[in-house]
């Protein structure tokens, strides 16, 4: 179980640290605007799943149901951005 989360978490860190800000320097290169400026619905999405995986990890044991809430807030994620 560790090994899984901290692959999971690490990867997340390694998109967030490196890779979108490569992105947006190639981007830049190719001559297309785009920016690290995130809308409402961006930035709450970011917000409520660094709380979410907090609120998980943060007593250092997992279950079924904290697996089905991260399932959930996923499929709330994925609808707003849906529907948006």
């Amino acid at each position: 179980m560790d090994l899984a989360i901290s692959i999971a978490i690490g990867s997340s860190v390694q998109i967030a640290l490196f890779v979108a800000p490569a992105m947006i320097l190639f981007a830049w290169f190719l001559g297309v605007p785009l920016t690290l400026e995130f809308g409402l619905l961006e930035t709450t999405a970011t917000f409520m799943a660094v709380l979410v995986a907090n609120t998980t990890l943060g007593d250092n044991k997992t279950n079924w149901l904290e697996g089905a809430m991260l399932i959930a807030c996923y499929l709330i994620l994925a609808l707003a951005f849906l529907q948006y």
